[in-house]
């Protein structure tokens, strides 16, 4: 077990020292880093998330889950990338070094206590409170009051108009015993929360959430009198809501009733005072945000989410491109990829980069001292992989799409109760899926603690990860929450590259050598393809 490479040493020392002339300064300034990196080139691929990386000898595949062939507007088709590592030369040598340091010993010269402590400080509170002063920044400032809690339907108290989603975590590296937790809130425009004449309604604003929820989370549902696909699912399933106030008949039965809880049928446009914006399957409107955090896992807290974050991450729907123009989209991502050229997105730390599709994504991180600062350009690119051009994504996007059907769908994140569902089009949970395609319980298969729980002997024990399924006796929660011992760990060795700010080099941590990543890409075939593990079957959507 081995100490911190010379250089991740160095940096953190650095950081440290640095930290300590500030102190007692009151210095905070969340937008220094950011500006103090201005023009700095960087990594051009830094859009390649540290994922692809990933070993796959042995025919272990967890590119799948991301790699697939895409539906709907997302017209990508990108499940080639399981058979070959599809890198320019820049990208061949593995640039996420963090990744392949073992932190373990750093970890255990932190108490427990001291790392408890560190946790439970909140950070986000800070945050908002200085860029609030702000007026030279153009950028977004945090206004969803976190401290004033969220009532018991899921909306914030503070009346910003944001809304908690409860989802199922993305399999693999975002399950919690990989290292974080994390919660997601949504907002729509004023429009959508106002009825015909402009006075704010909560039930306007629930009817288009759940419009939106109907759109995103399930497959594309019949509009009018039309005949749904053969086969397809019996609609969404919604909160109560009023066909009413949508003047549509939603569930198909023929009547206008007040309270529906299940859309078999989509309207050609949202209600209220929004009634003039067209309704998209798969598509969120113009102006729609999202709001997310990346936390520590706090193993005396239910839902394992810590007051301090490690990442705010917010994305705003800023333009909504018509179908003709999303396809364009991902023929010039391709031609750009064939041709060798890094992926350009326009934008600057101050306002987020954009993304061909529409989204402005902005995101904000831990400084050395824990406080919450702006990305650098290239911490930023680092954030557009995944909400690019990526096969499995519906609109770019995952949570709303992987959202708890109805109104228990609709409060704060926590896996407790929440059943191991299978893919949309599967018929096996989606747990054992992965575990079964990818050999382990990340891409990397490191995960020692989930090794021992499911695959003991070297063999997966499928009966005891199906307890977590519907009709088991457990839940996701059971399946994919750590240790108390391996949170902390975890905690402890996250809280090392932060003091060390070297998050160019990656935000991922382990525990233990790291035997299924890639320094080098030597050739091009993953050899999965010869393996005949390669799977078209990846989605987002779950069958609840």
């Amino acid at each position: 077990m081995r100490l911190l490479s010379a250089p991740l040493a160095v940096a953190a020392l650095s950081a440290v020292l640095a930290a300590a002339a500030r102190c007692g300064g009151g210095d905070y300034d969340p937008l220094a880093t950011a500006a103090a990196r201005a023009g700095h080139a960087g990594n051009p691929e830094a859009s390649i998330p540290p994922m692809c990386y990933a070993a796959t000898a042995g025919g272990a595949n967890g590119c799948w889950t991301c790699h697939t062939v895409g539906i709907g507007p997302n017209t990508l088709a990108d499940h080639d990338l399981q058979r070959e590592y599809s890198f320019s030369d820049a990208a061949r040598r593995n640039p996420w070094t963090n990744l392949l340091e073992d932190l373990s010993a750093v970890a255990a010269r932190t108490s427990d206590a001291e790392i408890l402590d560190y946790i439970r400080e909140d950070n986000y509170a800070p945050l908002r409170r200085a860029l609030a002063a702000r007026r030279d920044y153009p950028g977004y400032v945090p206004d969803l009051d976190l401290e004033a809690g969220l009532d018991d339907e899921g909306f914030a108290r503070d009346g910003s108009g944001f809304r908690a989603v409860r989802y199922k975590p993305f399999p693999g590296s975002f399950w919690p015993t990989n290292g974080s937790a994390g919660d997601v809130f949504i907002r729509l425009p004023a429009a959508f929360r106002e009825d015909a004449s402009g006075a704010p309604s909560r039930e306007v604003y629930k009817l288009n959430l759940a419009l939106l929820e109907a759109a995103i989370a399930s497959p594309p549902l019949p509009r009018g009198g039309e005949a749904g696909p053969a086969g397809a699912p019996a609609g969404r399933e919604v909160e109560p809501v009023s066909e009413l106030l949508a003047g549509f008949d939603l569930d198909g039965d023929g009547a206008l009733e007040p309270a529906v809880t299940r859309v078999l049928r989509l309207p050609a446009r949202y209600a209220g005072a929004a009634a003039g914006v067209a309704l998209r399957a798969w598509i969120y409107p113009r102006g729609a945000e999202l709001l997310h955090s990346v936390r520590y896992l706090d193993p005396d807290r239910p839902a394992l989410l810590s007051a301090r974050m490690k990442e705010l991450r917010y994305a705003r729907k800023v333009d909504e491109p018509d179908d003709w123009a999303i396809a364009r989209a991902y023929e010039r991502e391709a031609e750009e990829k064939e041709e060798g050229q890094p992926p350009f997105h326009a934008g600057g730390p101050e306002v987020g980069l954009r993304n061909a599709f529409g989204w402005q994504i902005q995101g904000f991180i831990e400084d050395e001292q824990g406080r919450l600062r702006l990305q650098t350009a290239e911490e930023h690119r680092a954030c557009m992989g995944c909400h690019g051009a990526v096969g499995v994504t519906v609109d770019h996007t995952f949570s709303l799409a992987r959202k708890v059907p109805g109104a228990a769908g609709w409060r704060h994140q926590d896996l407790r109760g929440m059943p191991d569902v299978p893919q949309a089009g599967h018929a096996e949970p989606e747990v054992l899926t992965y575990l079964r395609r990818a050999g382990g319980a990340d891409d990397y298969r490191g995960n020692a603690e989930m090794l021992a729980r499911f695959f003991p002997g070297g063999a997966l024990d499928e009966a005891e990860v199906r307890r977590g399924a519907p009709g088991g006796d457990r839940d996701l929660a059971y399946l994919v929450a750590p240790s108390r011992e391996r949170a902390l760990l975890l905690d402890k060795a996250y809280r090392a590259l932060v003091r060390a700010q070297r998050f160019e080099a990656g935000r991922d941590v382990t525990l233990g050598p790291a035997t299924g990543v890639l320094r080098v890409v030597e050739g091009e075939s993953t050899g999965l393809g010869e393996a005949q593990r390669v799977y078209l079957d990846g989605r987002a959507h779950l069958a609840w």
